[in-house]
């Protein structure tokens, strides 16, 4: 059957090892020094891993390919623990993937394992997430800005419509020799001068690099946002969690497809809103 799976490419990996902490399911194993996939049946192809790779060796593919089997990969995740366990349920939680979850709790049902645990809300901040970084439950206390700091109503910087990426046409107008800004999607909900300090002067494309599909269709996008649209610059904007960064390796490999060459943007924001990195690369 042809359905989604990860792929590595050899020539990028440096067999870092840390793609597999982050595939609760094992399907990759380090092999002679190279991350494989040791099994198509352990794969969900949900990308779990992409944004842990520091190379941009793993990528998402539509292939032939043996079916998921959650009961086999039930069967290796239980020998970890509750904690991997765990790890799985929230992956699978995490991506609305009912049937698998449901799957998952009957194994463990009829095979009489029980149910790992959760600490209480209150603990939340003490206790080890062992799923993706990026999913991780916490709370955020500092002092808001006062009513000063938000007096008088600011106009929106957005020109166009629409913005996520498999709406966009690279042969749109509004493209045509723009500074264009790529934000992840959570950027704009998390950085309050979002539409003064970054988004004014801009064209705007959003996308998630970790819930997406089709990201073979952004990547031909950008080449053509480079190539045919003819786009000065490129700011590429995502969050600290580890699975955002799958969108600066999608633009880094338009750029390195596209017959031009033009300067990226790369800035980075904290989950409380603040600018953690901003350079050109």
């Amino acid at each position: 059957m042809k359905r989604k799976i990860i792929a590595i490419n050899e020539e990028k990996c440096t067999g870092c090892s840390l793609c597999i902490p982050n595939c609760p399911e094992g399907a990759i194993q380090v092999i002679d020094g190279k991350a494989r996939l040791i099994s198509d049946i352990m794969c969900d192809g949900l990308g779990a891993c992409l944004g842990h790779c520091p190379e941009g060796a793993i990528t998402v593919e539509d292939r032939e390919a043996e079916e998921y089997d959650e009961k086999k990969v039930m069967a290796n995740i239980v020998k970890a623990g509750p904690n991997t366990i765990q790890a799985h349920l929230d992956h699978l939680k995490g991506h609305n993937q009912t049937e698998y979850y449901n799957q998952a709790i009957e194994y463990l049902m009829k095979n009489n394992i029980a149910l790992p645990q959760k600490k209480e809300d209150s603990m939340m901040q003490e206790h080890v997430h062992s799923g993706c970084p990026g999913s991780k439950m916490m709370s955020f206390n500092k002092l808001k800005n006062t009513d000063a700091d938000l007096e008088g109503k600011r106009p929106s910087q957005l020109v166009h419509w629409p913005i996520q990426m498999h709406l966009i046409s690279p042969k749109a107008p509004h493209y045509q020799d723009a500074d264009l800004l790529l934000a992840a999607d959570c950027v704009a909900f998390s950085l309050g001068d979002f539409h003064k300090d970054y988004l004014k002067g801009k064209s705007l494309a959003i996308a998630c690099p970790k819930l997406d599909d089709g990201k073979d269709i952004y990547l031909n996008k950008l080449v053509s946002l480079i190539d045919d649209a003819k786009i000065n610059t490129l700011t590429v904007m995502t969050m600290q969690v580890p699975c955002c960064e799958g969108l600066l390796h999608l633009a880094q490999e338009a750029l390195s497809k596209a017959k031009r060459k033009i300067p990226i943007k790369y800035i980075v924001v904290s989950l409380q809103g603040d600018i953690l990195k901003e350079e050109w690369i």
